[in-house]
């Protein structure tokens, strides 16, 4: 095999060199086998620096090139296309990561010269390996899916809607607006929630361009990026949404009544029900689990009170296929349950409340009328807000929720505003994380309300008094750091601000959309910087909480986001798929058909004429798991081939000469050699070294 390899090694500014001597490894290159030009440079993605790799190719007759740099998620697709431009099939190049594998890891810098180096040999090795391979382009549909209509799917929905795309708007709840419809006021600015979210809400329902699914939830998506199909299961409603008016006649006489999911269990429901008022669509449900009626009982109260004769008992489940070209992922999160954390007394003690539940607690239209009340129906004359429940904490999520700082000083105010600035609010606090636009100005008109705020993590909550002032109360037994000494404050409400976390069924989630989750268990994007709203799977993107917690701004900036990336992609109209697929090599393949129940992408189908598994390229991902079980070693993936593989762990594998290489005995320097023109402006190099950071 004689091929024509040029390697190229990064300095990333101080990122690389001069913990790995980037010099050096270049000068090591050149004694590999096929290696015709060894060089390095101070930024190898900059336009000079691509611009030297595609000199080489046109000059040396380069046929294989090797950058040796940072991680291949950043620029792989900077040098293949760099590549391409220079002529070269963009599938010839190899890249290997010296920054987070070697520099970033070792304070030794021989260790890692020595390891940028077995790298080094491992990609030239690799890529004598690689075939010339071609993206082939598909037609994308226009239509796009949005997956939750919380106040991110909303945006995304209607962002999109207005670009002209018809959107498929699934939501598995009976009505839209997710959590920010339990919400009462907003932060910084108190903002009626339901002023700034219900227009947003019926504009959905109103929007020609918008098909709105409630009550539903997508059960299989198959297909590829471009040209999905999504299969979606229509729960029943056993209220009929054309003859239904809204009228609430229902709701009055049904006589069954459990405890609500909206109210978060402070309030009651019927069997029928909707949310609130201003739910939309504004029309009842049936919960077939306590109807009286669907589950062989007398009853039919409903039915016989309704002037439209809406209800219909007999309505059944359905199933409904939907094309799509691109999916928008906007499925939120859920609120903590503090049961387990039993030192705070949740759902032990009455007036011990979640954040969620406080809302309802102080929302027009919740189970109180808005009044902040204790569950004797009195107001309370102290009040204790604790930070971080379930928050940066070991046992439970190590992360920032992000909003509770924010949502528990709109709790100080309302309560202050509310039931009377001689109420005592007290507030438990790690670090006050007042970050965005007026939070610190809203943090200051608290502390100014007379707020008292205590460093600390309470230990407990009890109900054990040790003198005449705690009989009757709460107390919250915490350190003050500040003081230097434990506290025990008594009150009579304790209002418990909890994690966000991903909610329950999002492995399931993430394993029918074919993306990952994170150590967070929050969905992957694809690059915390500049991927947010991307996941590795082409066409499906994030929005909102569901990629990690956020506010109502983030939230609605990064669906946006998620739109215009959606958007992108039915305005371009093609997409080109990615070559590197599997196949089976038909004289090789025994037909046992364990691939088949290995591809989570159904991507593999059996020939009955040919006896022989065959692959689908337009749905195969190349994940690779077909490969890897096959016991006839059939089945591979088209550029990570076993060849490839196993040459590049031989290259890793050898020996490396230690005697260092001097920057004399390789190719003259491409500093000098590209002259004044080809230096990188300071602007490049600031550029380059933020992103690298």
């Amino acid at each position: 095999m004689s091929n024509r390899i040029g390697v190229y090694v990064c300095h990333c500014g101080t990122n690389i060199h001069p913990k790995v001597n980037s010099p050096e490894v270049a000068g090591f290159s050149e004694d590999l086998q096929n290696v015709v030009v060894g060089r390095d440079y101070k930024f190898m993605c900059s336009d000079p620096g691509q611009d030297m790799i595609i000199r080489d190719i046109q000059e040396l007759g380069l046929d294989r090139v090797v950058v040796a740099s940072c991680s291949p998620r950043l620029h792989e697709k900077t040098f293949q296309n760099a590549c391409l431009r220079a002529g070269l099939n963009p599938f010839l190049f190899q890249m290997t990561c010296i920054r987070e594998h070697c520099s970033w890891v070792t304070e030794d810098s021989e260790e890692a010269t020595c390891k940028a180096k077995h790298l080094v040999a491992a990609a030239v090795n690799r890529v004598n390996y690689h075939d010339e391979l071609y993206s082939r382009m598909e037609k994308v549909h226009p239509d796009v899916l949005v997956v939750g209509a919380g106040i991110a799917g909303i945006q995304a929905a209607l962002d999109i809607a207005k670009a002209g795309h018809k959107v498929h708007l699934v939501e598995k709840a009976p009505s839209i607006g997710g959590h920010m419809a339990q919400f009462d006021k907003t932060f910084p600015t108190l903002d009626c929630a339901a002023c700034i979210s219900t227009p947003k809400m019926v504009a959905v329902a109103q929007e020609p361009n918008i098909n709105l699914m409630t009550w539903a939830e997508v059960e299989q998506v198959s297909g590829f990026v471009g040209n999905y199909q999504a299969v979606i299961k229509q729960k029943p409603r056993y209220v009929d949404m054309v003859k239904c008016t809204g009228c609430g006649l229902c709701l009055e006489k049904c006589p069954t009544k459990v405890p609500s999911e909206f109210e978060e269990g402070m309030g009651l429901r019927r069997a029928i029900y909707r949310n609130s008022p201003q739910s939309v669509p504004n029309k009842p449900v049936i919960d077939a689990t306590v109807c009286r009626t669907l589950n062989g009982k007398k009853c039919g109260v409903c039915e016989k009170f309704c002037p439209s004769g809406a209800i219909d008992y007999e309505q059944q489940e359905q199933t409904l296929t939907v094309d799509i070209g691109t999916i928008v992922l906007a499925t939120g999160f859920d609120t903590m349950d503090p049961t387990p954390m039993k030192q705070y007394g949740f759902g032990r003690f009455d007036n011990v409340l979640t954040g969620l539940q406080f809302e309802r607690l102080n929302n027009a239209v919740g189970p109180t009328g808005g009044k902040i009340v204790k569950k004797d129906g009195t107001p309370p004359d102290s009040v204790a807000v604790i930070h971080c429940v379930g928050s940066r904490d070991k046992n439970h999520h190590e992360y920032c929720s992000r909003v509770c700082c924010m949502y528990a000083l709109k709790y100080d105010h309302l309560i202050k505003d509310k039931v009377g600035h001689h109420v005592k609010v007290y507030n438990f606090y790690i670090d006050l994380r007042c970050f965005g636009k007026g939070y610190e100005e809203f943090l200051t008109r608290v502390q100014e309300e007379g707020v008292t705020f205590i460093r600390g993590r309470p230990a407990e909550i009890t109900d054990k008094a040790r003198t005449p002032e705690e009989e009757g109360k709460l107390v919250v037994v915490s350190e003050d750091t500040l003081l230097g000494q434990t506290v025990r404050v008594p009150v009579d409400m304790a209002i418990l601000c909890t994690a966000m976390e991903p909610r329950p069924d999002a492995p399931e989630v993430a394993r029918r959309f074919g993306i990952s989750q994170g150590l967070d268990k929050f969905f992957l994007e694809e690059h915390p910087k500049l991927g947010p709203v991307s996941t590795a799977t082409d066409g499906v993107f994030l929005a909102g909480t569901c990629q990690g917690p956020k506010d109502i701004p983030d939230a609605v900036s990064h669906a946006s986001g998620a739109a215009a990336q959606a958007l992108a992609l039915a305005a371009r109209g093609e997409v080109a798929i990615s070559p590197t697929t599997s196949w089976i090599n038909p004289d090789i393949c025994i037909g046992c058909k364990a691939c088949i129940g290995l591809c989570a992408y159904s991507a593999i189908e059996f020939d009955d004429r040919l006896r022989v598994s065959v692959v689908n390229e337009a749905m195969c991902k190349g994940c690779g798991s077909c490969a890897a079980h096959c016991p006839s070693g059939a089945a591979q993936v088209k550029h990570f081939t076993e060849k490839a593989i196993f040459t590049e762990l031989a290259g890793m594998l050898a020996p490396v000469p230690e005697a260092p290489i001097t920057v004399e005995d390789h190719a003259e320097s491409p500093m000098a050699e590209a002259g004044p023109q080809e230096s990188v402006p300071p602007a490049a190099e600031t550029e380059e070294t933020a992103t690298a950071s």
